[in-house]
């Protein structure tokens, strides 16, 4: 069996709109380690310029396959509710989760050691430009994701 090269999470610098699938497969699974081993998310906070930015774990099912996959979004809340943002660090490729989603929407929501199940649907008009607001509050990179092109 050959060695597998270590791979290393991306530092700064990184064009997260440009990683390969791999890669964000990688991070993902780095991320989900620590809230395995610590059961709560505030272990997977996002640095933005020395703040730190909370993140939780959406469990969809799988479209195809109906198995679970986790995935770490940053926290979108308002009142009990949450937005999950489709950005895949601002690139113009659509995550796979998001299809998923679509398929299955009833979904489990990890903020800090807290899970709850929620059903999910694809915000337009008013409410969309209203939760697209608090996203951005919450996390300043998406106004610059939202000027790159779209699939």
């Amino acid at each position: 069996m050959e060695k597998q090269q270590q791979q290393s999470t991306p530092g700064a610098g990184v064009d997260l709109a440009l990683m390969p699938d791999e890669g964000w497969i990688y991070v993902q699974n780095q991320d989900l380690e620590k809230l395995d081993g610590s059961g709560s998310t505030e272990s997977l906070t996002i640095d933005l310029a020395g703040e730190q930015k909370p993140v939780i774990v959406l469990t969809v099912r799988g479209a195809k396959s109906g198995q679970p996959r986790r995935i770490p979004l940053m926290r979108v809340e308002h009142n009990g509710s949450y937005a999950a943002v489709a950005s895949r660090g601002g690139s113009a490729k659509t995550p796979a989760w998001f299809y998923n989603l679509k398929m299955n929407p009833d979904v489990e929501l990890q903020d800090s050691n807290t899970i709850g199940h929620f059903t999910a649907r694809e915000l337009v008009g008013d409410e969309r430009a209203l939760w697209w607001d608090r996203a951005v509050k919450a996390f300043q990179p998406y106004a610059d994701y939202a000027k790159r092109p779209a699939d």
